[in-house]
């Protein structure tokens, strides 16, 4: 179905506010679009009165040179016009594109971690860069040539209808014929459109997938499975382009077939009143330019419609990211330089979907200063009571408190400058190890890096690195195993200085070498810390003040050590058991 007007008005606006920065460009081609279009009847002008200083009876050869000196000049300037045209509509249109990756990437920044549950990285990926790159054709394709476009069209009708109306009217009989099949022309490609968009993003998400789940594919002997699947988008994807190139394989012939029954059409009506009209050459040749040059403008206005409803479709996608509210709201105006007290969870109630909660009334409290685990089966919510803390989520019910006041109510860039989060899966940069641990902030230089890992006594452990900090880390930290990964993580979250420090199964997978140079990191670490400490491996949390036991998203026991063993219930068999 095609988009109904008002909608594209509102994404017209919503477009067109963007070249606000650059109305230079923006008039600058309009203006020379206008010029462009007034200069395109002066050349079948130029050469019907050329070609009639020559067949009249004088014979006026002098006529005839500056005629064609004036063919010649005004091929010149409108060639040159077009040049610049062109330049200033591809330049307008990048700026454009660039502003809105911009504005777009600067908006998934402050998403919430919801959103990212819901949308995958390919349909992302293709908003972010495929979809804006169509946003560039409705300036270098689309508004500013296709108003040209239009007002060529109306001088040509104008001036074919001064020079001779019947003639101008049977040239033009033929174009009702092209504006029915311009319009199914054009709803038949924009609904192919959509669908190659759809399937760039599927094609985009299942890719991206599979390159990252590679490893796993292979181990599990699903390389031909796998194939299968990619054949059946890759298929779609196909079948999507094949039909707008089927609707341009039929529209463009019969653009052709009217242009030469109208050309027809005034050659039969020219030769069968010749008599009665006086029809000169001159003018005859005038009309059947006129009608391949009307006609042209016609068939190439479809075509930049099509861009145009390409790129409203993209706009569409864009907007909707755009549009997305689901950020976190920051209306907190406490500055959190530090815990004083405690961090407290009264009642809290979570669910990422609607009816199915993770974690259900938990109440814990995090005495400042101390270190406190939290322990159970998977899916019991462990993790999540990370999240929350960190607000990467906000609870559904009940309160997160620090030092009594609710963690809404604190600036949400302090508490994260004051909170390190270290997962079990690190994310590291396709960069240096130096990059890696600063994050590229300009505030935190090499020799304060250099005194971090010193003071975590991590020299022996960055120094087996060839070019120790510079050494080039491959995307997502391969080239690196999953206990250099965690140590380069420790290190990192050790230089942001935090105030509290969660680790989540951070050491779960670590071999007894790489463990000892991570206790040894964690006493320096924690010390005057806050610590949450989430494990699978019991024997890690030996130390801990204080531990919780969660099963289903409750606590069910909480003590130190000694005590919960004494206890011989819950934590005694998932000790014992291990």
């Amino acid at each position: 179905m095609p988009v109904k007007f008002k909608i594209q008005g509102h994404l017209i606006r919503r477009i067109v506010a963007y070249t606000k920065p650059y109305r230079w460009l923006f008039y600058g081609a309009m203006a020379i679009t206008l010029v462009l279009s007034g200069m395109s009847i002066a050349r079948p002008l130029f050469i019907n009165a050329a070609i009639q200083s020559v067949t009249d009876q004088q014979n006026q050869m002098h006529a005839f040179y500056v005629w064609c000196n004036l063919i010649l000049f005004s091929l010149i300037t409108e060639s040159a016009l077009q040049i610049v045209n062109l330049r200033m509509t591809s330049i307008l249109g990048q700026r454009i594109v660039r502003d809105l990756r911009n504005s777009v990437f600067q908006h998934l920044l402050h998403r919430k971690h919801a959103y990212f549950d819901k949308n995958t990285v390919g349909t992302m990926v293709t908003r972010a860069v495929s979809d804006i790159e169509s946003i560039n054709d409705m300036f270098s394709q689309g508004f500013i040539v296709i108003a040209g476009d239009i007002l060529t069209i109306c001088i040509f009708i104008g001036v074919m209808l001064a020079v001779n109306p019947l003639l101008a009217l049977i040239a033009m009989s033929t174009i009702p014929l092209l504006f029915i099949a311009t319009a199914l022309f054009k709803r038949g490609v924009k609904s192919s459109f959509s669908q190659v968009r759809t399937a760039v993003a599927s094609l985009n998400t299942f890719i991206q997938e599979h390159i990252n789940g590679m490893a796993v594919v292979q181990l599990f002997n699903r390389q031909q499975a796998e194939y299968k699947k990619f054949i059946t988008i890759n298929a779609e994807h196909r079948k999507a382009h094949i039909r707008s190139i089927l609707y341009y394989s039929v529209f463009f012939p019969v653009v052709e077939i009217l242009i030469s029954i109208s050309i027809a059409l005034v050659l039969w009506t020219a030769g069968l009143k010749h008599n009665s009209w006086h029809l000169g050459l001159g003018e005859l040749t005038f009309f059947i330019m006129m009608v391949q040059l009307m006609f042209r403008p016609i068939r190439i206005l479809a075509d930049r419609l099509n861009a145009l409803q390409m790129g409203f479709v993209s706009a569409e996608r864009i907007f909707s990211v755009l549009d997305n509210t689901e950020s976190m709201e920051d209306s907190g105006t406490i500055n959190f330089n530090g815990l004083t007290t405690a961090i407290e969870f009264k009642n809290v109630f979570f669910a990422y979907k609607p009816d199915e909660p993770v974690i259900k009334g938990i109440s814990v409290y995090f005495e400042k200063g101390k270190t406190h685990a939290i322990v159970g089966q998977t899916g019991s919510g462990k993790s999540t009571i990370a999240a929350l803390m960190a607000r990467f989520y906000d609870p559904d019910s009940g309160s997160i408190t620090f030092d009594g006041v609710p963690l809404t109510q604190y600036r949400m860039s302090h508490i994260r400058r004051k909170t390190a989060l270290v997962l079990q899966e690190v994310h590291l940069l396709n960069d240096t190890i130096f990059n890696n641990i600063s994050l590229r902030n300009s505030e935190i230089s090499r020799a304060q890096v250099l005194k971090g890992i010193q003071e975590l006594h991590l020299d022996t452990f960055i120094s087996s690195f060839e070019g120790g900090l510079d050494y080039k880390v491959q995307e997502r930290g391969q080239s690196l195993s999953s206990g250099q990964r965690q140590l380069i993580a420790f290190i990192r979250a050790y230089i942001f200085n935090p105030d509290i420090f969660i680790l989540d199964e951070a050491t779960a997978t670590l071999d007894s070498y790489t463990e000892q140079y991570i206790q040894t990191a964690l006493q320096t670490l924690l010390k005057n810390r806050t610590c949450i400490l989430i494990a699978h491996r019991l024997s890690t949390i030996k130390h801990a003040h204080c531990i919780y036991v969660m099963h289903s998203g409750q606590i069910q026991e909480q003590g130190s050590f000694n005590t919960l063993m004494a206890l011989q219930s819950h934590f005694y068999t998932m000790y014992n058991t291990q």
